[in-house]
């Protein structure tokens, strides 16, 4: 299989069809085209195989990346689905929204030489919605009963994750979430544009026909204590994500028009799945006809400028107090947007918000430059005298990142010990919280992060718990119960 490879001397870097601007941003499909089968071994042909394979050290589930890009270019493509999904729940979703920039083909060894990363991402989508098409995708079966069950609360990519692997294993699961719709922020928070929901509606079916249960619209706290869940089931994880977002400390922040950003994305994708959205309905959260300044510069806020920019903003301008080199979100995101019409004001940050409490009417901006490394490493914003400049804005949104809920509190357990940042404690070699048979995954015990980090510590903790569940099964005192 050795001459199929090694290519990537001979056969320039291709990326699937992207569809021009214009013709895009005024829908929420996906830009990008599928490959076509030729294509899609050509492209995984230009892998060097490199003995030392970065792209997958650096992929945090560590997908066998380059075994299924050879498979791939052999044609050989079941057995490279088989070998990219041995690793990964949800490799469709990750070939669509990971930062693969920054993670497996920004590490990419032929890109360091200068040829042009492999195509990674794109191979890894061809592949698993080829195995849709085709039917290798298999109905999720769980190997035998165990008799013990598992409660996860949220559905989000930690949650789906964990619960696909217990349910294989197979223990009772149930998923609890907030929502009328699984799938978390994959459903609520991504747009379509990046990620259509019947991607996501696919997975959590095969999950249902194979035996998880859906507790949808149950709130944990208000519908049932974390207690209570721990009566219930043998093991319990937290699966919730971080849903508190950060907000802005100046006058006006309070204004009718000032927006919190997963209060307009779920809205906007509320409104695409065909629900009636009374705030967009209003124009609460819609930004059609309007100025629109988004203040943040990762992955979010290039969600909420791109949906403005399809609602049919008047305008739309992002606020990033940094440089475009030291922007946290994805550069393919950001050259998208631009492509799309929206304005970056780099090195800017927000002062004071305009107008009247009954409406917000601009940002009164002021230029940055980057200091001395912070304690963090990174240069330091720090404000540019006499350099304040207004943007008008009727609509003003906050991308500023997010924390955690206050979740003792929330799931009515004041014993579940959290950090000083709110996120649950726990063992990192085990992810078990302080509560017996309590462990948490995702972005609730990691703080925010990646989709593909989510799915990684979700399969952690699924493994975890099985080890706590089997010896719990062959424990002497429940033996003896029995």
């Amino acid at each position: 299989m050795a001459e199929r490879m090694l290519k990537f001397t001979t056969i320039d870097r291709r990326t699937p069809e992207k569809r021009e601007a214009r013709t895009r941003d005024r829908d929420f499909h996906e830009i990008y085209a599928d490959f076509i089968d030729a294509k899609a071994q050509e492209q995984a042909s230009r892998c060097s195989q490199c003995g030392v394979p970065f792209c997958q050290t650096h992929c945090p589930l560590h997908n066998n990346i380059p075994d299924w890009l050879r498979l791939t270019a052999a044609g050989r493509l079941e057995e490279a689905y088989r070998l990219s999904q041995a690793t990964n729940a949800m490799p469709e979703i990750c070939g669509r929204i990971c930062p693969q920039d920054r993670l497996c083909e920004g590490n990419c060894v032929i890109e360091q030489s200068g040829h042009g990363t492999v195509t990674i991402g794109a191979v890894e989508r061809y592949l698993t919605d080829k195995a849709w098409e085709e039917g290798w995708v298999t109905p999720l079966k769980a190997r035998a009963e165990l008799g013990q069950s598992v409660g996860i609360i949220g559905s989000g990519p930690a949650g789906l994750a964990a619960a696909e692997v217990l349910r294989e294993l197979g223990y009772a699961v149930t998923v609890y979430d907030r929502h009328d719709r699984a799938g978390g922020l994959l459903i609520y928070g991504i747009p379509g544009f990046k990620l259509e929901k019947d991607v996501v509606e696919r997975r959590t079916k095969r999950l249902a026909d194979g035996g998880v249960g859906f507790k949808l619209n149950f709130e944990v706290g208000r519908d049932a204590t974390l207690p209570q869940l721990r009566e219930t089931h043998d093991a319990v994880l937290l699966a919730t994500g971080v849903y508190a977002a950060r907000e802005l400390e100046m006058p006006g922040t309070g204004s009718a028009g000032v927006v919190a950003a997963l209060d307009y994305l779920i809205a906007s994708n509320r409104k695409g799945m065909g629900d009636m959205v009374a705030d967009f309905e209003t124009g609460t959260l819609n930004a059609a006809d309007k100025d629109v300044v988004v203040i943040g510069g990762g992955d979010t806020a290039m969600d909420c400028v791109r949906t403005a920019v399809r609602q049919g903003a008047k305008s739309v301008t992002c606020l990033y107090r940094r440089d475009k080199e030291n922007m946290p979100g994805s550069m393919r995101e950001v050259a998208n947007a631009e492509e799309e019409g929206v304005v970056f004001e780099w090195l800017a940050a927000p002062r004071g918000l305009l107008g009247e409490a009954d409406g917000v009417t601009g940002v009164r901006a002021v230029r940055m430059r980057l200091g001395p490394p912070d304690s963090s490493g990174r240069r330091a914003p720090e404000a540019v005298e006499g350099s304040d400049f207004d943007l008008p804005a009727q609509l003003v949104i906050k991308a500023l990142g997010f924390d955690p809920e206050d979740l003792p509190t929330t799931l009515a357990e004041p014993d579940l010990s959290v950090s000083r940042w709110g996120t649950v404690k726990i063992d990192r070699r085990t992810q078990a919280a302080n509560l017996d048979g309590v462990f948490a995954a995702g972005d609730i015990a990691r703080g925010a992060s990646l989709v593909v980090w989510a799915i990684r510590d979700g399969r952690d903790a699924a493994d975890s718990i099985h080890s706590y569940l089997r010896a719990k099964a062959d424990s002497p005192a429940l033996v003896a119960a029995e």
